[in-house]
């Protein structure tokens, strides 16, 4: 058995060569840091963080040992995300609304060390990244109700940015009016066409006249303003208290469940990630018979899994059309290689919007 002096200076060796190391594994956090503000990740990645565990754990022969060096993990990653926290408390993060708006709540909750800057509609979010100004914008794409958004959905088409990560986040629609409003004497219901048609039922059932506003933050606002007791809005929770309107009703959306994916858009696609088992795709087709059908063959041929198939106007010509196309499977194998040959061959733009792991719940 050693002496204590000897054990002493045998864990002050350890230590002096953890503190390089140390200063070493921090510099390559500083470079994940930066990468994921290009690309518009979040800082915590659960999936990685036990696969990290699982892998370096079973490193450690002797068994006693094993649960305390899991702890040692844990506590490295805690700090390597608390310094990349720090890292990225400069980075701004685009979305459409104001206060209240659910592109805020899920911005916030996806980036929570970020500055969230509000734009007034999506396409100056989107363009805020384009030109520089945002590092990344949280944009939504779809909801589980109301179907894409179709204004999002355009500016991946004709703009140049990529997307990272899918979000889903819990939409809760109540009508909100100005404290003391009468709910018999609401007359006119204004929010975005997307919550007006999450709420249809429940709208046509009071027989609202509804007005469209661009999006249901800016609604609670304008009905504030507006000091118009027979006004309404369909907002969030949040937006009725950063602008004092009361909730007339709760919960009006058509079905209990009511969820609306957000997509984080940045400038730069993300490496590619054998983890990643979804895509999106946008493309057209050449103007020949069977070219849409011939692209959705070679996708099944291939192995991939169709999950969604939307077609949108190009608008430079009449009854042209682009397709958005969502996937799943590794586009990374060899498998995906041989369907984008294949495709490149049938389609006439072709774009890989980008991939991700799966949807992450908020």
């Amino acid at each position: 058995m050693k002496s204590l002096d000897e054990a002493r200076s045998v864990i002050n060796e350890i230590d002096r060569e953890f503190a390089r190391l140390f200063e070493k594994r921090m510099q390559a956090v500083r470079d994940v840091a930066a990468y994921k503000q290009a690309h518009g990740l979040q800082i915590f990645d659960p999936a990685r963080e036990d696969a990290v565990i699982r892998k370096n754990s079973a490193l450690i022969e002797e068994e006693e040992l094993r649960s305390y060096f899991v702890q040692f993990l844990n506590a490295n990653m805690n700090i390597s995300k608390a310094f990349q926290s720090r890292l990225l408390e400069g980075m701004r993060v685009a979305y459409s609304g104001t206060e209240g708006a659910f592109a805020k709540l899920a911005a916030r909750k996806i980036f929570p060390e970020a500055n969230l800057v509000a734009f007034s509609s999506f396409s100056k979010a989107y363009e805020a990244v384009e030109n520089g100004d945002c590092d990344c914008a949280v944009l939504p794409i779809e909801n589980s109700l109301g179907g894409e958004v179709g204004k999002v959905l355009d500016l991946s088409f004709f703009g140049s940015l990529f997307v990272n990560g899918v979000y889903e986040i819990e939409v809760v629609h109540h009508l909100l009016a100005l404290p003391g409003a009468d709910p018999d004497k609401i007359k006119t219901v204004i929010s975005h066409p997307q919550a007006l048609s999450q709420c249809d039922a429940y709208l046509t059932q009071k027989g609202y006249t509804l007005q469209e506003a661009e999006n249901t933050a800016l609604a609670a606002k304008y009905v504030a303003e507006r000091g118009d007791p027979t006004l309404a809005a369909v907002a969030s929770e949040e937006a009725a208290l950063a602008f004092g309107l009361q909730k007339l009703e709760s919960h009006i959306n058509d079905k209990g469940s009511n969820t609306t994916r957000f997509a984080v858009f940045s400038r730069t696609r993300k490496n590619v990630d054998p983890r990643d088992q979804r895509f999106f795709m946008l493309f057209t087709v050449k103007n020949e018979a069977g070219s849409l059908a011939k692209a959705i063959s070679e996708i099944g041929e291939a192995g991939f899994n169709l999950r969604a198939l939307k077609s949108r106007p190009t608008k430079d010509l009449n009854w042209e059309y682009y397709f958005f196309l969502e996937g799943e499977g590794t586009l990374s194998s060899p498998a995906g290689e041989s369907m984008m040959k294949a495709l490149q061959s049938t389609c006439r733009d072709l774009k890989i919007l980008g991939s991700f792991e799966k949807d992450v719940l908020l």
